[in-house]
């Protein structure tokens, strides 16, 4: 017990307020890092957040023009024709389509 007390003696003391300002510090440190919510996974979240809201805007836009084709090819029978012949190749039975590719 005295050896321990003379062990503590020769150890510098902290004065209080640097005692405060590490705990400070390192609850600083702790929740800027180390928490569920830290500041590195508010970052990431935002970016993600950012991400699907682009995502979220160009599916839209995506939307909003095959719901205008729809209705166009609803709407003529010519315009339904036209796109089943160009996109899936359709034909009559008396017709040969002949497909050209350019280099």
């Amino acid at each position: 017990m005295k050896r321990l007390q003379q062990l503590k003696d020769k150890l510098p003391t902290i004065p209080r307020q640097l005692r405060w300002g590490i705990v400070a510090c390192s609850l600083i440190v702790y929740i800027a890092f180390f928490d569920e919510h830290s500041l590195l996974n508010r970052f990431q979240y935002k970016r993600k957040l950012n991400r699907l809201e682009k995502e979220l805007e160009y599916y839209q836009k995506e939307l909003e023009s095959d719901i205008r084709k729809l209705n166009e090819l609803k709407s003529n029978d010519s315009n339904l024709i036209k796109f089943a012949r160009e996109e899936y190749y359709m034909k009559r039975s008396n017709e040969d389509i002949y497909l050209i590719e350019e280099e």
